[in-house]
């Protein structure tokens, strides 16, 4: 049921790179500089988030640095808004996303999805104490906090097409207030206030919800099972075949060598790493 929708991006991103932009445009720009500018989203730990030192860590950060790494350059990362990152037409601005981005349908518009690097489903969030939601379904008409232009937003929107073969997503609820946040780090501080303050849920991907449940004891419990698949791709701006293919080759061999598999025990605990 997924292959239409497969074959369409194709053609998509056939029909960017032969208009938006020059190919080898951004190598040569890479190359030149000697620097690889990569986005991703500052408190999404464990991968990616400010550490002790005030510097930004985690798998995102340490796979955006092993990339730079093969390309003969040096990493530098920046933190836009998850809005901004999603909304495409970056102009040279950024290079490379590396920051556990889903793909669907609408993003697929404005980026290119070039490989996969690792898989961890979407959950279900609420307090520890005094929630009323003890399954999905309860989550009608209640206060549900994601992080703005996610692919969480379009979930409780009910429009959330993912693809590249994932299973078809289902809706367990009719309708929702959804609150869009800039950063989780602020959703999670409101659902610690206490269920029915301010948020009365957060939906967000399972491994972040476990260290930050770890990190919190007490104070935030997952419901039920996970509510989709959530397959992470690299994505570039739209329109430059070289570099796709160039940033494809190198994923596929971090994946063949074994360096995303450790990297993934070292920031997750376990292997959740697809080729």
């Amino acid at each position: 049921m997924q292959k239409p929708f497969i074959i369409g991006l194709s053609l998509l991103a056939s029909v960017a790179s032969i208009t938006t932009a020059r190919a080898g445009e951004t190598l040569d720009r890479v190359k030149e500089n000697k620097e690889l500018i990569a986005v991703m989203d500052q408190s999404y730990p464990p991968y990616s988030f400010l550490n002790d030192k005030n510097e930004e860590d985690g798998f995102d950060v340490d796979v955006v640095k092993e990339v730079a790494k093969r390309l003969g350059v040096t990493a530098k990362i920046q933190t836009p808004s998850w809005e901004v990152i999603t909304a495409g037409h970056w102009r040279g601005r950024w290079d490379i996303c590396i920051c556990s981005m889903t793909p669907d349908e609408k993003k697929a518009k404005v980026l290119d999805f070039v490989a996969p690097y690792y898989s961890a489903p979407a959950v279900l969030i609420t307090n520890a104490i005094g929630s009323a939601i003890n399954k999905v379904s309860d989550i009608d008409g209640k206060r549900i906090a994601i992080e703005q232009g996610s692919s969480y937003e379009r979930y409780l929107q009910k429009d959330l097409v993912i693809g590249f073969g994932a299973k078809p997503i289902q809706y367990p609820f009719k309708q929702v207030q959804a609150l869009p946040y800039s950063s989780e780090d602020l959703a999670y501080q409101d659902l610690a206030l206490g269920y029915g303050k301010r948020v009365d849920a957060i939906v967000s991907n399972l491994v972040t919800a476990n260290k930050r449940i770890s990190a919190n004891p007490g104070k935030y419990q997952i419901i039920g099972q996970p509510l989709y698949e959530e397959p992470n791709w690299v994505a570039v701006d739209k329109g430059d075949q070289e570099w796709n293919n160039t940033i494809k080759q190198i994923i596929s061999d971090l994946h063949q060598d074994g360096t995303l598999k450790k990297l993934s025990l070292k920031w997750v605990g376990n292997d959740i790493t697809q080729s």
